[in-house]
């Protein structure tokens, strides 16, 4: 994806790595037959041609004339991870940060859509053999749902996650907690989508005249646009996430709203469209 421009914000897309995964590893109920029908959009740019799914694991950098946002913080390196190509990792995401025009000292905010293990790596990285804020000087903008949900939580590779990615963040005195509707700046507002987690949020950009939607993993892949009732293996709450993805759906489709997939591939931005009562993409 090529920056974008929504009014007077720009966003760019920053990859950490392409993942490339069986259909069952994310929808469980799912095989390859199901993807078979959908193959000519999908191949290939959301599947190899073989129908493996293409995940896209990526930062969204928000420029605005005052403030610099980051959207979700992907995997991270030098973690201990049950992913295999996840664990203890090595990246130059760092590197291409810095491509990007992105010095993390001059970074003003981090928003995570929830707080997953994929979407809250580089919220810290390793120095001296201790976790640290990857953006010292930035306001960390914990939603105080998705917080409260895994700032505790029992499970051990999620508090892996919460040790190694969050706890340092608080530590250091930098976290906000924040609420459904709050607004980054102007223009910038935080649209609750719960259903994958208690607390997830997609990012709501508007500046003259032109919208755009961060979705996180409410759409974890363009296939969910044309199946919205193709629910995750990750998701917390599978009915409400099946309804707040349709509920987005119609709420967006044949408008000018364009839509910025988490996890989806290059091209990443797309349009939703009605076909008849069903949905479908427009890049």
């Amino acid at each position: 994806m090529k920056p974008v421009r929504i009014g007077n914000i720009e966003v760019t897309r920053v990859e950490e790595m392409i993942w490339l995964i069986n259909p069952r590893h994310l929808f469980p109920r799912l095989d390859f037959a199901d993807l078979e029908r959908h193959r000519e959009w999908l191949v290939p740019n959301f599947c190899t041609e073989d129908l493996t799914l293409k995940l896209s694991m990526h930062t969204f950098v928000v420029r605005t004339p005052r403030h610099t946002i980051i959207v979700d913080t992907c995997i991270g390196d030098d973690r201990k991870r049950a992913v295999e190509v996840w664990n203890m990792k090595k990246s130059d995401f760092l590197q291409r940060l810095a491509a990007a025009g992105v010095d993390p000292a001059k970074v003003d905010y981090v928003f995570c859509t929830h707080m997953h293990v994929d979407h809250v790596g580089w919220n810290t990285r390793l120095e001296n053999g201790q976790w640290v804020p990857t953006f010292p000087n930035a306001r960390y903008l914990f939603h105080r749902r998705e917080w409260e949900h895994w700032k505790d939580t029992e499970d051990e590779n999620a508090a892996e996650v919460v040790r190694d990615s969050l706890l340092p963040i608080e530590a250091a005195g930098l976290t906000d907690l924040v609420e459904d509707g709050y607004a980054i700046e102007e223009g910038i507002v935080l649209e609750p989508t719960p259903g994958h987690t208690p607390g997830h949020c997609c990012v709501h950009l508007s500046s003259n005249g032109a919208e755009a939607v961060i979705t996180g993993d409410m759409i974890h892949h363009p296939s969910q646009i044309v199946e919205p009732h193709w629910w995750s293996r990750a998701c917390w709450d599978r009915e409400m996430a099946v309804r707040t993805r349709r509920d987005f759906l119609e709420k967006y489709a044949d408008t000018p709203t364009l839509i910025l997939g988490t996890h989806f591939a290059p091209p990443t931005a797309l349009h939703i469209v009605r076909r008849g009562e069903a949905f479908h993409i427009r890049l």
